[in-house]
């Protein structure tokens, strides 16, 4: 049973989170592009599309941590450091996301029929590629966990 519970936690991974972590990363120059020419719809679709897979896939990715606790559970190895650092760096991955990334993502859809921004303030694609790489980091650095597992009995 925890080979199939650890199969679908590391497939649900990579067909969840891999697209929430690409189509946030894309979304902000595909935002500025679309920004830039607002007679283009092709852009503006684009940015839309980016959107709704961060956002369809991000509600689909909750299973990821769902079977990694079943894994873990069916391992023994809840109690761990490594895996609780890494359940604490995926809850702070996923308010990274609820709270800043998708918010934000929705507000920048909103204003591309807006006017430039004033004064030269920075385009909010800045802060939102910065929460997409904070977002891919943490994700990094739980993958990392999962694999080197330290201080784990297993040799690895």
């Amino acid at each position: 049973m925890t080979a199939f519970l650890l199969s679908v936690h590391v497939l649900a991974a990579i067909l969840t989170v891999g697209p929430v972590a690409v189509a946030a990363s894309m979304f902000p120059p595909a935002w500025r592009a679309a920004a830039q020419d607002p007679a283009n719809a092709r852009k503006a679709a684009a940015a839309a599309v980016l959107h709704r897979v961060t956002r369809v896939y991000a509600t689909i990715g909750a299973v990821v941590p769902v079977f990694g606790l079943a894994t873990g559970a069916s391992l023994g190895v809840l109690g761990d450091a490594w895996l609780i650092a890494s359940m604490v760096l995926t809850a702070g991955a996923a308010a990274v996301l609820i709270a800043l990334v998708l918010p934000a993502q929705r507000r920048a859809l909103a204003d591309l029929g807006a006017a430039a921004e004033e004064d030269g303030a920075a385009p909010p694609s800045g802060r939102l590629a910065m929460h997409a790489g904070v977002f891919n980091l943490l994700w990094a650095i739980v993958v990392v966990l999962m694999i080197y597992r330290p201080g784990s009995t297993t040799g690895v």
